[in-house]
């Protein structure tokens, strides 16, 4: 059997031993087909193939069409999500979440912008998030705001109403019910204390 043989053999092999099925890494909303993978391999077969003709044109083609269906496997961060819910997340992550949140605690924060800077599914990062943290990303950015209003309230003599525009919430009363749920009184009364230690 020459090589021309061999490689279509080979090739042949592959088909016939793939899976019917089509498998897949992820959940449902970030599925990572295994299928583009197994194409991307008969591809590159049949580029063999083509070289051992020394048909050079279809085999660049063929590689060129393997290489695309990799890409696009390799783009999609769904793929490594399982890993990042068991480990947590990465340091870089990290890094550029909290740092996103800060920047932005002026206005609204959601899961899915806060996924897409750690490049995760929103559920994976959910889970990642809390695993590293200590706490939800909808409760960690509440607690930076809290303490963002905490620091505008010892720093600054603006109202509360602005406090609580600055810090990305609706109105003043929405920064009362936060902030003490959080802190344990009002800010009203927080901020007095403070200003008036002995008082």
């Amino acid at each position: 059997m020459d090589q021309h043989d061999q490689v279509s053999a080979s090739k042949t092999s592959l088909s016939a031993h793939a899976p019917a099925i089509d498998l897949v890494v992820g959940d449902v909303g970030g599925m990572v087909s295994l299928q583009r993978l197994r194409s991307a391999v008969a591809e590159i077969f049949t580029a063999l193939n083509e070289t051992l003709r020394d048909e050079r044109s279809k085999a660049a083609e063929c590689l060129q069409r393997a290489e695309a269906m990799l890409e696009t496997v390799e783009e999609q961060p769904a793929a490594l999500a399982p890993a990042a819910a068991s480990y947590g997340l990465a340091p870089w992550q990290i890094r550029r979440v909290l740092t996103y949140v800060d920047a932005n605690l002026h206005t609204q924060i959601r899961n899915k912008d806060l996924a897409a800077v750690a490049r995760l599914s929103e559920f994976h990062f959910n889970v990642a998030f809390r695993k590293s943290v200590g706490h939800s990303p909808h409760e960690y950015v509440i607690r930076r705001r809290m303490e963002r209003a905490q620091g505008l309230m010892l720093s600054t003599e603006k109202a509360l109403s602005e406090i609580a525009a600055e810090c990305g919430l609706a109105d003043q009363s929405h920064l009362t019910r936060l902030f003490r749920r959080f802190v344990g009184a009002s800010p009203a009364a927080w901020r007095r204390a403070r200003a008036n230690p002995r008082g």
